[in-house]
């Protein structure tokens, strides 16, 4: 996992009552960063089935940029689970990356109607 499948900024839009970043926007960050390799791995649609852990590590600041790595680790006959790590770049002044959260998720490959589908032998 060493180059980033998604970098996105925290912005004020994105705070809770406590004026840290929203947790809840954090996972669709990693939904979506973690579909990015089942997608390429499944050459099709995939469906979330399943957030087998999500740890938050430290808070995410308005300011932060995060980059979202994400690595398929295992492929069934219709699943792929893969691995997120979201790093948060902060402090341009003195910058530092501090590792905010990890997580596993499980796609599902899915058909044009939404059926699942076997996910292809690799090339």
């Amino acid at each position: 996992m060493s180059v980033p499948v998604l970098r996105v900024p925290a912005t004020p839009a994105h705070t809770n009552a406590g004026g840290d970043i929203f947790g809840g926007w954090v996972m669709s960050q990693v939904d979506i960063a973690g579909s990015i390799p089942a997608v390429r791995r499944a050459r099709g649609r995939v469906v979330t089935v399943a957030v087998r852990a999500l740890r938050f590590i430290a808070p995410v600041h308005v300011g932060d940029l995060l980059s979202l790595y994400a690595e398929v680790v295992a492929v069934g006959n219709t699943s792929i689970t893969v691995d997120v790590r979201v790093d948060a770049e902060r402090n341009p002044a003195a910058p530092e990356v501090v590792r905010v959260c990890e997580a596993q998720l499980v796609y599902v490959a899915v058909d044009a109607e939404g059926k699942k589908r076997p996910v292809p032998r690799p090339r």
